[in-house]
């Protein structure tokens, strides 16, 4: 928005030519929605608080998770809301990418909505079905494949690999219900994560620090055919919006960490968890996403893993799953969980980022 009001004025008043770049816009969008975070963040969760919308805890959790029972949840609302004010004040609205990557955000974060408002009003840890908030993911996430697959953007069928330079194979029209799937895996995989305080949070800040820098990567052409990566026109201004979303997480998780006054909830780690992968299709790093998110991978692997094993041999190869508990419960302090599993985060986010010229 204030790219089309002021930049047009750039003839009377040359300063004025910074709001063209990116890294400029990109900066004050995290300091926006870092900004809203820490002034109606308290304001956010105070309201959650007279509105009881509180916690419920699983009674097959960790009992040391107990005492955070009737801590405010839906605080994902703070990032939305905060992300979203950012975007449209810092972002190209003439951009598609940028429209679509909104509509993905607040399309999974509907879906969480519906499952925490249920969860509240019900007083347990039991929202929509499971079938019901599955088809709810898969609805969003095949809209979102479509408009991707039928707008006619070249090459978007085609799978790369990371270590090598060109397509591994096109796809064709199976790149769609792939694409789903990822949609929805990432989702998923999120939402298993965010289970103690903090820890969603901290890897979703990693994860759009890494997707900040290959969005403002790809959207180069000279840096992109430098690094022989695909180059995607008008994906760079989706720099900004991933830099909103990095201010957006360290504004939310600044009432998140240990103990945490607010828990982001299914609204929170839906959306967020929906956007990394709708961003990962549209820069063409399908594969590469699940190494920069290879916590998330970790942990919803641990789940099927869990379950598959005490189906077929009646034993469970975790103490507890998604993998954290299972931590936990080997006598590891919250905390300690939560700091290692960043420190694996970023991690897995040099090396992604490392794979960008290995190829």
């Amino acid at each position: 928005m204030i790219l089309e009001f002021l930049y047009p004025l750039v003839k009377y008043f040359t300063p004025f030519n910074v709001f063209q770049y990116l890294t400029f816009r990109g900066a004050y969008a995290a300091m926006t929605s870092l900004f809203i975070c820490f002034v109606f963040g308290p304001r956010i969760i105070e309201a959650l608080r007279r509105l009881k919308v509180g916690q419920s805890i699983r009674g097959d959790g960790p009992a040391s998770h107990l005492s955070k029972g009737g801590t405010p949840t839906m605080g994902g609302v703070l990032i939305i809301l905060s992300v979203l004010a950012a975007t449209l004040l810092w972002q190209d609205l003439d951009n598609f990418r940028v429209w679509l990557t909104l509509g993905a955000f607040a399309g999974f974060g509907l879906v969480g909505f519906i499952d925490d408002y249920l969860k509240v009003k019900r007083h347990n840890s039991d929202g929509i079905s499971v079938r019901a908030k599955l088809a709810g993911q898969f609805i969003v996430a095949l809209a979102i494949t479509l408009i991707l697959y039928f707008r006619g953007e070249e090459g978007m069928s085609l799978l790369y690999i990371p270590f090598f330079k060109n397509p591994v194979v096109d796809m064709g029209a199976l790149w769609i219900p792939f694409a789903v799937l990822l949609l929805v895996g990432e989702s998923n995989a999120v939402n298993l994560t965010d289970g103690l305080d903090g820890l969603a949070s901290g890897l979703m800040l990693l994860m759009f620090i890494a997707l900040a820098i290959l969005c403002y990567l790809s959207g180069r052409a000279d840096f992109s055919s430098y690094l022989g990566i695909p180059y995607i026109k008008g994906a760079g201004e989706l720099t900004v919006f991933c830099l909103a979303m990095v201010g957006a997480c360290i504004g939310f998780l600044w009432f998140n960490t240990h103990p945490a006054e607010v828990f982001m909830g299914d609204v929170g780690s839906l959306s967020l968890g929906g956007v990394a992968a709708t961003l990962s299709l549209i820069l063409k790093k399908e594969i590469l996403i699940l190494i920069i998110g290879g916590v998330f991978v970790l942990e919803a692997a641990s789940v099927i893993v869990q379950v598959a094993s005490y189906k077929l041999r009646k034993k469970r190869v975790f103490r507890m799953a998604p993998l954290h508990h299972h931590f936990e419960l080997s006598g590891w302090a919250e905390s300690k969980v939560v700091i290692r599993f960043w420190l694996l985060g970023g991690l897995f986010a040099i090396i992604a980022l490392s794979t960008l010229k290995i190829q």
